[in-house]
């Protein structure tokens, strides 16, 4: 543990993983969604643990600030839901890196994960991650390459 708050304090730095996340909240009150410095800075601890948790190591900017931008206009996700929604999400993106054995991009992974929360699971973060990412994973373990994943999710 003391090691890898070590790391995190070595490649973080917090105060100014606050101001960059507080900065989406211009973006995401178009859509009535704010996030209070307090749980900016609850979802960023939140992210090492996930990260700890799943054996990932990441330099930078976390995925946090894509996932603001790309969630906040669902129609699934409000105000009171926001916080909880988003830390799922980090969980969920972190697990299926793990899982897609990094096949996708974050950001195919992110575009992937918004365009099934919005369609076939209908803003549940349960089916999203037990139904959805899980037999895309499992495809892409089997060989099935991840690209294929994409053609039915072409913007309109």
């Amino acid at each position: 543990m003391k090691d890898f708050l070590q790391i995190k304090n070595l490649f973080s730095d917090n105060e100014s993983e606050i101001n960059q996340i507080e900065k989406c909240n211009e973006f995401s009150s178009k859509f009535g969604l704010v996030l209070t410095n307090e749980q900016i800075r609850i979802l960023l601890e939140e992210r090492y643990t996930t990260l700890k948790k799943y054996g990932r190591v990441e330099l930078g900017k976390g995925i946090l600030e894509k996932l603001i931008f790309e969630f906040s206009d669902s129609p699934f996700i409000w105000q009171e839901n926001y916080m909880d929604t988003l830390s799922e999400l980090q969980d969920i993106f972190y697990y299926f890196k793990n899982e897609s054995l990094d096949e996708f991009t974050d950001d195919e992974l992110i575009r992937y994960m918004r365009k099934s929360f919005d369609n076939e699971c209908q803003g549940s973060l349960e089916y999203l991650r037990e139904t959805s990412l899980e037999d895309v994973c499992r495809s892409i373990r089997y060989g099935r390459e991840a690209y294929k994943y994409f053609d039915s999710y072409d913007d309109e």
